[in-house]
């Protein structure tokens, strides 16, 4: 069972110590910078939410949620809007369906509008990252047209 909970003194580690394999290093940043930015956000006006992702009681993976801001450049449909800004599976608990179970639980989370209403949720993804695109589609999620940098913009209606 996966379950989404908070990093904690006890878990940080852990989660620290998760990554991806070596082939998908370049679609994402590591736990510790992902929590650092959190901390940075979180003092300037933001309103991150970073999870440890869990199966039972083993830490599997991290998200970190944001609304509004993501202290990156952001696309039109940000405005009052909720960004997966990473989402990450360690390399050693990959393919067993955890990706797909935590994005259930992410969704459900967000829709509980935690740090307030929002009509969209957006995340943004490499055009080569295959597996990323096909899981985002699975729940709705459509590209709107945008780039930002090298990444392309995919939107999901609440």
């Amino acid at each position: 069972m996966i379950t989404l909970r908070k990093i904690t003194l006890e878990n940080r580690r852990a989660i620290f110590n998760l990554e991806v394999s070596e082939d998908q290093r370049r679609f994402v940043a590591s736990n510790l910078s992902s929590v650092a930015s959190c901390y940075v956000l979180a003092t300037n006006g933001g309103h991150p939410f970073p999870f440890a992702i869990y199966a039972d009681e083993q830490p599997v993976g991290f998200v970190m949620i944001t609304y509004r801001i993501t202290g990156y450049e952001l696309p039109t449909i940000a405005h009052d809007s909720y960004c997966i800004l990473r989402l990450m599976i360690d390399k050693q608990h990959q393919n067993r369906g955890y990706g797909r179970e935590a994005m259930n639980k992410i969704l459900e989370f967000i829709r509980t509008s935690p740090a307030g209403p929002a009509h969209y949720c957006w995340i943004s993804y490499k055009a080569d990252n295959a597996a990323a695109k096909k899981l985002y589609e699975s729940f709705g999620f459509r590209d709107n047209g945008e780039i930002i940098g090298d990444e392309r913009i995919t939107v999901l209606q609440l």
